[in-house]
């Protein structure tokens, strides 16, 4: 139940299609292997709308290790806070292959989310699942135009076969900054078992690099009411607006 943000887990492909805005970078040129490290800090860590901290806030790490060839493989790491459950942090491993074909960008690749610690007591679910990923994006001059398709056999919280489309759009302004939009749309088989109905969300930022920092502000949100938004512990009441829109803002530093 993620929706990966502009500075950590947009690496992660569906992790939700957003750019990685910094990056601390080491070419290991006689292995033709690029290392790619990004610490981040944000008010919030958001899958596809959702929060997975209950509104608060994240520290987070992505990792990305790239073959010349177009190979890759990655890992993400992020405190989670989901109502009801002991599961307090996500650790997800990444693989795939990146290769441009006609002037377009392609990713194919999977990924599967963990929770280490999180033991299921009577009546929970496990949470742990995998899904399979296409990226594709190509730039127009200062625009470039992004979208990705996800599917999961069996979703978070076992609520059966998933589907993610996202589209979305980055665009170079002046002095700099860059202004962001995604929308995406998720369908999900068991929707009681995930606790919400199938769902829209989308985010439009602005972000900047100062020396070594890279800062994002923005706004996100679904159309999931208060009433629908339900997810892990299965109450509408508990008074977490996890689904809510709301801004939320983040720093990363590359080193």
């Amino acid at each position: 139940m993620r929706i990966s943000t502009p500075l950590a887990a947009a690496c992660a492909l569906g992790i939700g299609g957003m750019s990685l805005p910094a990056a601390a970078q080491v070419n290991i040129e006689a292995l033709g292997l690029t290392l790619t490290a990004t610490p981040a800090a944000q008010s919030d860590y958001l899958f596809r709308g959702i929060s997975q901290t209950r509104n608060r806030p994240a520290l987070q790490l992505t990792l990305d290790l790239e073959h010349s060839s177009g190979f890759y493989i990655g890992a993400f790491a992020s405190n989670v806070a989901f109502l009801g459950t002991n599961a307090r942090q996500e650790i997800d491993a990444l693989a795939g292959y990146r290769f441009e074909l006609a002037t377009v960008k392609f990713d194919i690749g999977g990924i599967y989310y963990t929770y280490p610690g999180y033991q299921a007591q009577p009546g929970q679910l496990e949470l742990s699942y995998w899904e399979v990923a296409l990226k594709a994006s190509r730039a127009f001059g200062p625009v470039k135009l992004l979208g990705s398709f996800n599917v999961s056999p069996n979703y978070f919280g076992r609520s059966g076969n998933s589907f993610y489309l996202e589209g979305g759009a980055d665009v170079t302004l002046p002095w700099e900054f860059q202004l962001s939009g995604r929308l995406g749309y998720t369908w999900i088989d068991r929707n009681p078992r995930f606790g919400t109905p199938d769902y829209l969300w989308y985010g439009i930022w602005l972000q900047r690099t100062f020396f070594n920092f890279t800062v994002f502000g923005g706004w996100y949100g679904t159309n999931i009411s208060q009433r629908d938004c339900a997810p892990v512990a299965g109450r509408a009441d508990d008074g977490q607006k996890v689904c809510d829109g709301r801004f939320m803002f983040g720093v990363s530093y590359t080193f």
